[in-house]
C-alpha cells in the first residue's frame, strides 16, 4: 500500500502540500519543521493579536519614524527588535545600527535577544524563541517574544485573550515523513488579576458623569496656574490640547525643562505639524514614567 499523501494527513490544502513535502525530504532525519495552517492563520483572534502589536509597535517607534506593516517580515533582521527594546528598556545596546548582510544581522539579533533575556530574567532554554527561530521568521517565536515584551514593559496593553493556533508539525523519520497535530498558547486566560487598570477618567464617565463638568473645571484651573506667567490661558482643553503646543509647554513647566523651538511648532498651520507636536508631548510623557495608558497621538489632534 502506497503512503497516504502528506496534504491528506495534515488536512491542508493540495496547493501547499509540494511545498511541505520538499520541505520536508530537506530536514535532516529526526529534525522537526513547524507551520501554520491557513485556517490557523486566518482565526480572527490570532489577526486581533497581531494587529494590537504592530499598532502597538507602530505608536512606540513613531518618534523614529519606524513602520511596521508585517511581524513576519519586518522582524526577523534585529532592527525593529533593537529599536524597540531600546524604547522600551531606556538602555542602549552595543549593536550595529545597520545590518546589511545576513551575518551582521545575525549578530545584532544574537545582542538584542541577550539583552531581552537579561531584562525579562528567563534562560535561552526557557522561552519558546530563539535566534534561529526569530531569524527564519517564525511567526509564532516572533509573537511570544513581542507578547512578552509587551507583557514586561507595557503590561496595561489590551492583548486579546486566550489566543490559541493550530500548528503542524513535520518530522522526517526513517519510515518517511510523519507529521503532528497540537494548540499553541500565545496569550493566557484574563482574570480580574491580569485585567488592564481600569482608566479612572472612564469610571468617571461612566459611574458619575455628572461629576465630569467639576474635574474638567479643576484640571483647567490648574493648568492656567501653570501657565499664567507665560501669558497663556486655556478655556477649552477639548480643541486647544489638539495642537500640542499648550500641552508641550505645560509639560515643560512640570518637569522643569526647556523645549528649544526647533523641536516643535509654535503656531502649527497644518494636521501634520499638529501630529508632530502631540506625538513630541507624548514622548516626553512616557520617558518621564507618567503615561501610563497609551494614547492615539491622532485621536488628540481630533480633539477625541
Amino acid at each position: 500500500m502506497e503512503p497516504e499523501p502528506l496534504y491528506n494527513l495534515l488536512q491542508l490544502p493540495k496547493g501547499m502540500a509540494p511545498s511541505m513535502e520538499e520541505d520536508g525530504e530537506e530536514l535532516p532525519q529526526g529534525e522537526k519543521k513547524k507551520y501554520l495552517p491557513p485556517n490557523s492563520r486566518k482565526d480572527p483572534k490570532f489577526v486581533e493579536l497581531q494587529k494590537v502589536l504592530m499598532e502597538w509597535i507602530n505608536a512606540t517607534l513613531l518618534p523614529e519614524h519606524i513602520v511596521v506593516r508585517s511581524l513576519e517580515e519586518d522582524v526577523f533582521d534585529g532592527l525593529i527588535l533593537h529599536h524597540l527594546f531600546q524604547k522600551l528598556a531606556g538602555l542602549k545596546l552595543e549593536a550595529e545600527e545597520i545590518a546589511l548582510t545576513a551575518a551582521s544581522q545575525r549578530r545584532k539579533l544574537e545582542v538584542v535577544l541577550g539583552a531581552v533575556s537579561q531584562s525579562l530574567g528567563t534562560e535561552e532554554l526557557q522561552v519558546p524563541w530563539s535566534v534561529d527561530a526569530i531569524f527564519s521568521k517564525d511567526l509564532l517565536a516572533t509573537l511570544h517574544l513581542l507578547v512578552a515584551l509587551a507583557r514586561h514593559f507595557q503590561p496595561t496593553l489590551a492583548l486579546p485573550p486566550n489566543v490559541r493556533v493550530e500548528v503542524v508539525t513535520i518530522e522526517r523519520a526513517k519510515s518517511g515523513l510523519k507529521s503532528e497535530k497540537w494548540e499553541e498558547q500565545l496569550t493566557g486566560s484574563s482574570t480580574d488579576k491580569d485585567q488592564t487598570p481600569k482608566d479612572v477618567f472612564d469610571e468617571l464617565f461612566k459611574l458619575a458623569p455628572e461629576k465630569v463638568g467639576a474635574v474638567k473645571e479643576a484640571i483647567v484651573s490648574f493648568v492656567n496656574q501653570k501657565l499664567q506667567h507665560l501669558g497663556l490661558s486655556v478655556q477649552d482643553p477639548d480643541t486647544q490640547f489638539a495642537d500640542g503646543v499648550v500641552l508641550l509647554l505645560l509639560i515643560g513647566q512640570l518637569q522643569g525643562f526647556f523645549l528649544h523651538l526647533k523641536e516643535f511648532y509654535l503656531t502649527p498651520s497644518s494636521p501634520a505639524e499638529m501630529l508632530h507636536n502631540v506625538t513630541l508631548a507624548l514622548a516626553l510623557l512616557k520617558d518621564e514614567g507618567l503615561l501610563r495608558h497609551p494614547i492615539n497621538p491622532e485621536g488628540l489632534t481630533r480633539g477625541a
